[in-house]
């Protein structure tokens, strides 16, 4: 049996999936080990895994001081930041940590999340085998467009961040960190991507596999929820803006709600918000807001879903054939919202602007239309047949084979 490190930055959306296959590992009688800021992983990790806490940005560069920054950002505005004031600082805060980790684990393997390109590096200079797990599949999926020279930028700070910590400009020039030599695990399915009639996205290696959703792994005890609530003679549907979006999302969020309690002949509706942002829209019998529900557990009886285009919920929608509305914020959302919209397997509406009536007509268009459903169900057969967590567990393990 090996020996397998995963490293994840700071981001819930991130850890899940590699929470999902080092468990799979795990339980296949591998040594496996997760690297990452305990204050966001601590309370996901199953008991009994090996875990390794990594440094905060240094200096007064507060994590949370840098998220509050960029929630106003949007475009190449956005991304610049990331990389500049979030990802690179991170990153190499988290080099000497994972040198001293693998001096003390002696990992087999480090698979690294996209965005922990520090992790990455360590592996290059070490000469250990390396995976690069991507959560989104944004990167795959030409996201710079028009807009190559943003896509050379950020290929030049990642040959820069190489040179700075001790890679020759030969070993820089021939990997970008962001995409392994070696192997490329993508939770999402090719189908979903701009060119799906060819093998592999012109912009990664010709090792990449898609699993399709993360759903099916390791995870903590579920959350509960009222099951009883549920009326099987109306549509339920969900409105969740994930772990970040949602503390910016008061006014979508009572825009949402607003509208659905407008189809309560026909819909309920289950709004994700923190505690006291709507909590006075409450109705008993076709409004549950709450904050926190069993997403996974609770798609096998909803209708549809209305999201942020955070890619695992929409992963996870398709996974069950769930047809979206999708009103993305920033960072990948944008792209992600586009496969939703290209494959018809849902419709698209404006975060900043949609009002009541706009989300009432997007859910009544996804419900009613059976072209969006039907394009969901396609998607379900491909994620279904894409293996998740499994696939990527046995990938893994051909590479340290």
């Amino acid at each position: 049996m090996s020996r397998v490190l995963f490293v994840v930055p700071p981001l819930t959306g991130h850890v899940n999936p590699a929470i999902g296959v080092a468990g799979e590992l795990a339980a296949r009688g591998h040594e496996v080990a997760i690297a990452g800021h305990l204050d966001v992983i601590g309370h996901l990790i199953p008991a009994g895994m090996t875990v390794f806490g990594l440094p905060d940005l240094p200096g007064d560069a507060d994590r949370e001081a840098v998220v509050a920054r960029s929630r106003g950002l949007r475009g190449p505005a956005s991304l610049k930041f990331l990389w500049e004031e979030f990802l690179l600082p991170l990153n190499t805060a988290m080099i000497p940590a994972i040198e001293q980790i693998v001096a003390r684990f002696h990992p087999d393997a480090i698979v690294a999340d996209q965005q922990a390109i520090g992790a990455a590096l360590v592996a290059r200079r070490h000469g250990l085998h390396w995976a690069t797990l991507a959560t989104t599949s944004a990167e795959l999926d030409d996201p710079y467009g028009v807009l190559a020279g943003l896509g050379q930028w950020v290929r030049g700070l990642l040959r820069d961040f190489q040179l700075t910590h001790g890679l020759t400009s030969a070993d820089a020039d021939a990997v970008d960190l962001r995409f392994s030599d070696e192997l490329v695990i993508v939770f999402s399915v090719a189908d979903l991507l701009r060119r799906p009639d060819t093998p592999q996205p012109s912009v990664a290696p010709r090792n990449t596999v898609f699993v399709g959703s993360a759903t099916g792994g390791l995870r903590v005890a579920s959350t509960p929820f009222p099951w009883e609530w549920l009326d099987p003679r109306r549509a339920a549907v969900l409105v969740s803006l994930g772990t970040v979006t949602r503390e910016a999302g008061g006014r979508f969020l009572r825009a949402a709600a607003e509208g659905l309690l407008t189809l309560t002949d026909r819909v309920q509706a289950i709004v994700v918000a923190p505690p006291g942002l709507i909590d006075d829209l409450n109705a008993p019998d076709d409004l549950l807001v709450t904050e926190s529900v069993p997403q996974i557990e609770l798609m096998s009886r909803l209708s549809a879903v209305v999201c942020h285009a955070g890619n695992n919920t929409v992963c996870e929608a398709l996974t069950h054939g769930l047809p979206l509305v999708v009103a993305p914020v920033r960072d990948d959302q944008p792209i992600i919202a586009e496969q939703v919209v290209r494959t018809g397997a849902g419709v698209r509406i404006k975060f900043g602007r949609a009002g009541a009536s706009n989300v009432r007509a997007a859910v009544s268009a996804v419900l009613d239309d059976p072209i969006h459903r039907l394009a969901a169900e396609r998607l379900r057969d491909a994620f279904r047949l894409a293996g998740g967590v499994a696939a990527a567990a046995d990938h893994v393990e051909k590479l340290v084979a």
